[in-house]
């Protein structure tokens, strides 16, 4: 029998690599940052242009490349950062595996032009799908220029894949965030179109968190500070008050790598047990850095995962640094708490025993004395008034019309209501039927009826808007910012005023009548998640996740005790949908139980 076993072709064996190293844009942008980094410049500039389906380009000012070097550098396992198998647990650069450029070049026209400080002259490649197109010697800046174009060219089924241009983008923001954040003491730049996104200046870490997510977030901020000799614990968290709805705002960096660890977010949630209320989530950044040797990142292609040798002790530490930050900084309350010094004794009466206060009494004095006279007098008398029955003598009150509202038997007349409803365990309203009983589900039917009220007041009638007293500034970063400026429009339809639009917030001066002013930054945060993640292209797609959206936010919840009046009012409405029987994310909203099912069960 023949042989069938047989090594794959390099251009194959790289498309495959690819399709792990390469998921996205995002995926090019995180590989070509850390080279750049690797090469130690202090200067990077990151170009996009539609969201990175057309161009990726990365420009550092680093140590460069030989001729040699650059035409390896796309060769698969070919890497300068490590040179035997125990160099993979005393890793210090961020790539090591010599895969990203061979796998970004199999499925992209990749251009590098490089060049090192005591060459006179650089070299340019250019490769198209791992194939070698030229190679020559050009004039260049010192440092390395690699500008990806046409991602996903020659695999059509990953390219129609990609998301929307503004979810691509945003996941890039996301990415040139980790890596701005990790290294403050590099300047970056990021423009995207032509237009500026980030200039981020060399500095230390509370400004580079500053020009990232806007000058108020320098206020919210609670440094922490640990060093032990398991792991050296620096960075920030939030204060309390400022928790947020979304989990986008929270950074663990290892070694200067930024990682996902849900063992040790947990340990940061645990420090603020008892601080924030449930369904809201604090935002840190916090830097670990350990022993080489007691982690491995050998363990995904994209380097976000890390193993640690001992976990639990990590997690003790982390825990309580944060506690100790949070009390130390008055943020939290603590037992030991701060002394009024206005209290404190004076220095001169130090030692001194305070005299016997003199009390004089008059003993003469009666409180049921009757014949005593009050000796305050008046600047005037007031004379007795008569009877309050003579101020209507003479009118007759048949004459009288007296305007009085047209009571109805409404909706909720309790006294002529013949299908009564009750609430189960603040979750379910229970009604009557003829064929039996209905179950709601509360939370579920008032988000039909609130879908259904948003995306008429969208689409099809103007929305009424309710003016604020005071306007009301919320801050923002930059990124959602620019979302927010893209569903202007979207928002004024449904009743939100804006007063303006800044660089990191926005000012409202009028929000829906069915709102409260309370739950505007809840909303707006929740509205920008659902669009950022799930944004479609069409713009009435948009509209109905927007409508979507505000339907979550504002329905009522599992375990609200409703009245009567109010169990009534959403039974009778979510009737009237055009879809009652399902919630807008398409589950069920109610059941019904025959009472045909209800004999069954006591037959049985």
């Amino acid at each position: 029998m023949a042989d069938i076993i047989q090594l794959l072709p390099d251009h194959v064996a790289n498309q495959i690599a690819a399709g792990e190293v390469v998921q996205r844009p995002a995926s090019v942008v995180k590989e070509l940052l850390e080279n750049a980094i690797d090469a130690e410049a202090t200067t990077i500039k990151l170009i996009i242009k539609d969201a990175g389906k057309v161009l990726i380009q990365v420009i550092d000012n680093g140590k460069g490349m030989s001729t040699t070097d650059a035409r390896l550098s796309f060769e698969r396992h070919a890497t300068s950062k490590i040179k035997k198998a125990e160099d993979l647990f005393n890793l210090h650069t961020k790539g090591f595996r010599g895969e990203a450029l061979a796998s970004i070049a199999a499925i992209a026209h990749v251009v590098l032009k490089t060049k090192q400080e005591n060459q006179p002259l650089g070299t340019s490649i250019k490769i198209e799908g791992s194939t070698v197109v030229s190679q020559e010697m050009v004039s260049t800046p010192v440092g390395t220029s690699i500008s990806v174009k046409n991602l996903f060219y020659n695999i059509p089924a990953r390219r129609n894949f990609l998301k929307s241009n503004t979810i691509e983008t945003r996941h890039i923001v996301n990415e040139f965030q980790r890596v701005a954040l990790a290294h403050p003491n590099i300047s970056f730049q990021f423009y995207h179109n032509e237009s500026e996104i980030y200039n981020l200046n060399s500095g230390n870490l509370r400004q580079r968190i500053v020009a990232i997510f806007g000058k108020k977030t320098n206020e919210k901020l609670v440094p922490i500070n640990e060093i032990t000799d398991v792991v050296e614990i620096i960075g920030f968290v939030t204060k309390p008050e400022f928790t947020k709805k979304k989990r986008d705002e929270q950074f663990f960096f290892v070694n200067d790598r930024f990682i996902k660890n849900s063992y040790l977010n947990h340990a940061v949630s645990s420090a603020f047990d008892g601080l924030i209320p449930g369904g809201v989530y604090p935002t840190y950044f916090l830097y670990l850095n350990v022993p080489t040797n007691s982690i491995d990142i050998n363990i995904h292609p994209t380097k976000t995962e890390i193993k640690f040798d001992d976990e639990k002790t990590l997690y003790a530490i982390l825990r309580s640094t944060i506690k100790h930050s949070l009390g130390q900084y008055n943020v939290a309350p603590v037992l030991d708490f701060d002394r009024d010094a206005t209290m404190d004794t004076p220095y001169n009466f130090t030692g001194k025993s305070a005299p016997k206060p003199t009390i004089t009494v008059d003993r003469n004095f009666n409180p049921f004395k009757t014949e005593q006279q009050n000796t305050i007098n008046f600047p005037f008398k007031r004379e007795k008034s008569a009877d309050w029955e003579s101020l209507y003598t003479g009118i007759d009150v048949r004459d009288i019309e007296v305007e009085s509202e047209k009571i109805n038997s409404g909706l909720f007349s309790e006294e002529k209501q013949n299908n009564k409803t009750y609430q189960v365990h603040n979750k379910y309203i229970v009604s009557s039927i003829k064929s039996g009983i209905v179950y709601i589900n509360q939370q579920l039917a008032h988000q039909r009826i609130l879908y259904e009220e948003f995306l008429e007041n969208i689409t099809v009638r103007e929305a009424m808007s309710q003016q604020l007293l005071f306007p009301l500034e919320l801050s923002f970063n930059k990124t959602d910012i620019a979302s927010i400026k893209e569903i202007k429009e979207d928002l004024e339809s449904i009743g939100f005023l804006f007063d303006k639009i800044l660089e990191d917030a926005i000012v409202i001066s009028g929000i829906p009548v069915t709102i409260v002013e309370s739950q505007i930054s809840i909303i707006i945060e929740q509205l920008l998640e659902d669009i950022n993640n799930d944004i479609p292209d069409t713009s009435f797609s948009q509209l109905d996740i927007m409508a979507k959206s505000l339907a979550k936010s504002l329905a009522i919840k599992t375990g609200t005790k409703l009245d009567i009046k109010e169990q009534e009012d959403i039974v009778n409405k979510l009737f009237l949908c055009k879809e009652p029987s399902a919630s807008p994310f398409g589950k069920k909203t109610f059941i019904t139980v025959n009472i045909d099912e209800i004999d069954k069960k006591f037959n049985n």
